[in-house]
């Protein structure tokens, strides 16, 4: 896989798997992983700490593990599919969070592709993310690492994940001077609305795209960009789930309003038209969704499909034109 390749329509939506193995037994998870890859997916994406705070080993890997049984029972369908997962967060003391995270030093990194590697029961990773920033560690020390595991080919393509611009570019540029394989991708939390800036998020750890991100994403073409919580558990379509009270702002009421309307024109659900519009936008965006149900999947996939007019779009980027 190149830097330039892209993924456009169903292809682009990316199939979350975090609770796979702990909330969403294995059997519901081999049959939306099923499902996603009759259905036109490509994309599946964990983390080697995928879900250490849902299981009572306090440590994660089930998620991985689950991919890797699938991928074993079925002949095949490794080719047909691509593997992104993660190292950061992964407790190296059970129920010790976040004072043991394994962080990004290369002997973090080196021990956890090799176990992400033995569960997943593959020998390359798609994609392999940092999953976040570790400042403990000297950066030449983490792109060294990564850079390390492409020349080995053990991964085929490198990104960050909850990463400000600078620290990315900072890395790239010490990967280009070493001569060594850089990050190419961005995973952030990004979707139609967006809180209100410097507000507090209930999920811990979330970066929201900034449009400094954005526009840093946009400006290089070979970036990928991954969008991670873009449905914001539901709450675009199920009255259970409101917004959290971060997002209570004027700019969230408006856009509501025009995501309502374009909804209604389409047919669609206001979170189809979402994942439409993140994977028709300026940057386009991999929107990754997490699902426990086939309808849920069936509608998401079917999002790809979803053909957003100009008008529509230039009206859900700025509400105040509608």
């Amino acid at each position: 896989m190149t830097a330039a390749e892209t993924y456009e329509g169903r292809e682009g939506v990316v199939l979350g798997a975090m609770y796979f193995g702990t909330r969403v037994d294995a059997a519901t998870s081999f049959d939306l992983l099923d499902r996603f890859v009759d259905g036109g997916g490509r994309w599946i994406d964990t983390a080697n700490a995928y879900s250490f705070w849902a299981d009572p080993s306090g440590v994660g890997g089930q998620s991985e593990e689950v991919i890797g049984r699938w991928l074993a029972a079925r002949p095949g369908v490794r080719d047909r599919v691509r593997i992104s997962t993660k190292v950061r967060h992964q407790p190296t003391v059970a129920h010790r969070w976040p004072e043991s995270a394994e962080g990004l030093s290369a002997a973090a990194i080196r021990s956890g592709v090799e176990a992400s590697l033995g569960r997943l029961g593959t020998d390359v990773v798609d994609l392999y993310w940092a999953h976040a920033e570790d400042r403990d560690v000297p950066l030449e020390e983490t792109v060294g690492a990564f850079g390390e595991l492409a020349a080995r080919g053990v991964v085929r393509r490198l990104g960050a994940s909850n990463h400000p611009a600078w620290r990315v570019e900072r890395a790239r540029s010490i990967a280009r001077e070493r001569g060594v394989a850089g990050w190419t991708a961005l995973q952030l939390r990004y979707s139609y609305v967006q809180p209100r800036p410097g507000a507090a998020l209930p999920d811990d750890g979330h970066m929201v795209a900034s449009p400094e991100q954005l526009d840093y994403v946009a400006a290089n073409p070979r970036f990928m960009l991954w969008a991670y919580t873009p449905l914001i558990n539901g709450a675009y379509v199920r009255a259970d789930r409101p917004l959290p009270a971060a997002y209570d702002h004027p700019g969230t009421t408006r856009r509501l309003a025009a995501l309502a309307e374009v909804a209604a024109e389409t047919g669609a659900s206001a979170g189809q038209v979402v994942l439409a519009w993140l994977l028709g936008g300026t940057p386009r965006a991999m929107p990754i969704v997490g699902v426990s149900a086939a309808a849920h999947l069936d509608d998401a996939l079917a999002a790809a499909d979803l053909r957003l007019s100009e008008q529509q779009r230039a009206r859900l980027d700025d509400p105040a034109l509608g």
